[in-house]
């Protein structure tokens, strides 16, 4: 039977800790000896999103251009289609991570980027305009494709000042 890590390697690999587990020789289901390994190894496919702005709205539009900008550049994004996006989440982190993955959705779906975003919050209630364009790879030069926004590191809140701070972490 192939054991798994203890539970020290498995709190190391949460934190993104780079393993490398060689067990001995163990029993292959058919009963056969065999010598086996495998490894654990650290993947970049993760990419962390930060915003500050005045007020919540902003910070979500801040957020979408985080988001386009992992893509390519959002100046290079010209508003020929506009697109209606709603969401409704108990809280602003969650909404947060909603409002990311509605725009990472319809990037997919409708293969297109967005560099305009027009939000407005009642509660935690979001509805957005946002304008875009097909992708011209040619043009926009895209880096990766995301995958989604995750609750990793996810963060949204407001400072003595009164200005908003968020982060999430998106999958690529």
């Amino acid at each position: 039977m192939i054991t798994w890590m203890d539970r020290t390697a498995r709190v190391a690999l949460l934190y993104g800790l780079l393993l490398i587990y060689t067990p001995p020789a163990t029993h292959h289901h058919d009963g056969r000896m065999q010598n086996l390994s495998w490894s654990h190894i650290e993947h970049d496919a993760d990419i962390g999103l930060r915003a500050r702005a005045p007020s919540r709205e902003s910070l979500f539009e801040a957020m979408g251009e985080a988001l386009t900008a992992v893509v390519t550049d959002p100046a290079s994004v010209r508003p020929e289609q506009q697109i209606e996006i709603q969401c409704e989440a108990p809280d602003d982190a969650l909404l947060l991570v909603d409002w990311l993955n509605a725009l990472i959705y319809e990037m997919a779906t409708r293969r297109m980027l967005f560099g305009n975003w027009r939000v407005t919050l009642d509660g935690h209630k979001l509805d957005a305009l946002v304008e875009g364009e097909a992708v011209d790879r040619a043009r926009h030069l895209p880096v990766v494709e995301i995958k989604g926004a995750t609750y990793t590191a996810l963060s949204v809140k407001q400072d003595s000042s009164g200005n908003w701070h968020a982060q999430c972490v998106v999958d690529v």
